[in-house]
């Protein structure tokens, strides 16, 4: 009896622990690989408990065929929240098993979603010898984000790619996809991933493989491969003291065109632009020192077919009397942009003139309740032109809820209740966003104002949005947070008393 009962309770805690973090699919040892590896993990009150598990163990699911060592590959987690937090060292774990404990036993921090703040204190520590990490090896980022920060992303995230880090971006959320293409290194279809947070092992392999392509690399390598630029990246081989590099490259086809420059035994990276598109390049990078002897590294590179602009064109933040417009990508190539817009049907056009360093502007003073054309032209340093169009709605006035308030039903439920949205609502959409469990969203009649929140218990928080559907866009969405406060005795007692006499 005994025996079976041990048994039992060895089974039980096998099934606990598998449930986790559980044991991925069979995957091959990977061990010709050296780099630091930092993960960004958003770590704030904006993302639930039941997302920050999956997120780890995706974690995990990436990580583990790698071989870790001070020669091999070496990792580790900074929290994104109000303050941001290095979970432990580059060179602390230095096995599978440890590494896979520190991520199990990493814990939620709460708080604000400071991106920015994040991101500059990875650059001090992705080349910290405090922080473990090592001098002289590729380095990769991964930010896996639900899309949303409170503070710029834009500088300090240049500033980590400068610096020759490979940056790879997971969205779990609804992020904006411009600023998330221009955060992600070059191409941003290699290095940025959308996708669901319980579908995230669909893109494990892909996104392996792509951070295998970065750390494999040990000799002279390009990213942010581009139609008129790609980055250099080697080891570090000399100081500023110690030597300089010679490098030499051109196009294969034509070796009348080879440049040759010198550069600082302090860089490890460069960008090389103005570039010609779809163009095999052969460099040839030589450490010149009277210490040591080096051998010359050698690499090829292929530039992207040419790249025109515009390619997408996106509406967002509609309301009733402005939109705004945002467009990609962003080429040296074009000198400035025309946002041409105006009524549908109609023949008054308005125009609006935007730098060429900028993708996004502002259209203002419209009419509600009208759709518009937009036309986005970007004029080349060339002369030529091109052009892509889209539809954009304005809103009806008066287009949002109003008065979302909350009523107490039971132990497990809430009501949701709204001040309806004027103009001609086709219904509404309703999302409750729980800090702990699954997400929820629901879609109800344009006569319907209410609706019942089940899985809500004492003590616990969420987030509710109420949104009014038009018949060509949503409207304005309203959305409040929840904290259910803890029960008191008397409280559970008249619940209970009241769902047995039912």
């Amino acid at each position: 009896m005994l025996a079976k009962v041990l048994l039992s309770l060895f089974l039980w805690l096998r099934f606990a622990a598998g449930q986790d973090t559980p044991e991925p699919g069979a995957q091959p040892p990977i061990s010709s690989a050296e780099g630091d590896l930092l993960f960004l993990l958003d770590s704030s009150a904006s993302v639930s408990h039941y997302e920050f598990s999956k997120v780890k163990e995706f974690m995990w699911d990436l990580l583990h065929p790698f071989t870790f060592g001070p020669r091999d590959v070496q990792t580790s987690i900074i929290h994104i929240s109000t303050t941001p937090t290095m979970e432990f060292p580059f060179d602390q774990h230095l096995s599978s098993g440890t590494v896979r404990k520190a991520i199990r036993d990493t814990r939620q921090l709460m708080g604000d979603t400071n991106t920015g703040k994040a991101l500059s204190f990875a650059k001090e520590k992705l080349f910290s010898g405090e922080a473990g990490a090592r001098p002289d090896v590729p380095k990769v980022l991964v930010w896996v984000t639900d899309g949303f920060s409170t503070d710029d992303i834009s500088e300090p995230m240049q500033l980590l790619k400068d610096m020759g880090v490979t940056v790879f971006i997971v969205s779990t959320g609804r992020g904006n996809f411009l600023e998330l293409s221009a955060a992600a290194s070059q191409p941003s279809d290699k290095h940025l991933h959308f996708v669901d947070v319980d579908d995230l092992p669909i893109i494990t392999k892909e996104l392996r493989d792509g951070i295998l392509g970065v750390i494999r690399a040990k000799r002279l390598h390009a990213t942010d491969v581009t139609s008129s630029s790609f980055r250099l990246v080697w080891p570090r081989l000399l100081s500023q003291d110690s030597g300089y590099y010679s490098l030499e490259y051109g196009p294969r086809a034509d070796p009348a065109r080879r440049s040759t420059q010198q550069l600082s035994g302090a860089l490890s990276s460069l960008l090389l632009s103005h570039l010609t598109p779809e163009t095999t390049y052969e460099v040839a990078l030589t450490p010149e020192s009277n210490v040591h002897y080096f051998p010359t590294q050698t690499t090829s590179v292929t530039t992207l077919p040419e790249e025109i602009s515009p390619v997408q064109v996106l509406i967002s933040d509609s309301g009733p009397h402005s939109f705004h417009v945002s467009w990609a990508p962003v080429l040296d190539s074009v000198t400035s942009y025309q946002v041409l817009y105006g009524p549908l049907p109609g023949n008054s056009v308005k125009v609006l003139q935007v730098d060429g360093r900028h993708n996004s502007t502002v259209v203002e003073h419209l009419a509600p309740n009208t759709t518009y054309l937009v036309t986005v032209t970007a004029i080349y340093r060339s002369g030529k032109e091109k052009s892509l169009s889209a539809k954009a709605c304005t809103q009806e006035e008066g287009s949002g809820v109003r008065h979302l308030r909350f009523e107490e039903v039971g132990a497990n439920s809430l009501r949701a209740s709204w001040d309806p949205a004027q103009g001609a609502v086709r219904g509404y959409r309703v999302r409750c966003r729980r800090h702990s469990g699954r997400s929820s969203a629901l879609s109800v009649s344009a006569q319907v104002h209410s609706v019942l929140l089940n899985d809500l218990p004492w003590g616990s928080r969420g987030r509710v949005c109420v949104q009014p559907v038009y018949s060509h866009q949503p409207g304005q969405r309203l959305c409040r947070s929840v904290h259910r406060q803890p029960a008191t005795e008397a409280q559970g007692y008249r619940h209970r008393e009241r769902d047995r006499l039912q």
